[in-house]
């Protein structure tokens, strides 16, 4: 007799109710680390909600707008799957305002998984429908962020190749 380890019904639910996370982050700027990671959670759900979480202590380069924009504009052909938004709340609540199940959030190394893993958890007491998905970074991306990039960009370094064309130009005019 086979097994039951997933009823029917939720199945059947996925097919009528698409499968929604949330991808959280402050995207100053949007990174091919940050795509790479989109692309591949479209893989395991129908929808990707990139939402610029607003914090009052970062000091960000880009605007607000400007960084919807440049995400806009990175994923122009994918509004079906991809919608993009912000928030200054917590993110467990917007994930569950907006009837996603999860919130991916991309891992570069060990280093980063501490930090991860105590918001998870956190996040997992403050509401136990939200479950964290912690996707690896492709290699190619391990060592970029959008910190490292901002410096680069800053003292006149190439960053082609690790942010779309539009985020170089970007930057470029920020400092020149």
């Amino acid at each position: 007799m086979p097994e039951k380890h997933v009823p029917k019904e939720t199945c059947q639910s996925r097919k009528q109710h698409p499968s929604i996370a949330v991808y959280p982050g402050t995207f100053d700027p949007i990174t091919n680390g940050h795509i790479d990671i989109i692309k591949r959670a479209l893989q395991l759900f129908d929808k990707i909600i990139i939402v610029i979480a607003i914090n009052v202590e970062k000091k960000p380069l880009f605007t607000l707008e400007e960084r919807i924009d440049m995400i806009n504009t990175c994923f122009a052909n994918s509004s079906d799957c991809i919608e993009v938004d912000m928030t200054d709340g917590l993110i467990v609540d917007y994930t569950i305002s907006k009837n996603a199940k999860a919130i991916v959030r991309g891992l570069r190394a060990v280093s980063d998984f501490d930090y991860e893993f105590q918001l998870a958890l956190m996040n997992r007491k403050l509401e136990r429908r939200v479950e964290t998905v912690f996707l690896m970074t492709g290699f190619r991306w391990i060592f970029i962020s959008s910190s490292i990039i901002k410096d680069a960009a800053k003292h006149n370094g190439d960053v082609s190749g690790v942010v779309p064309a539009h985020v170089k130009a970007a930057l470029k005019k920020k400092f020149s």
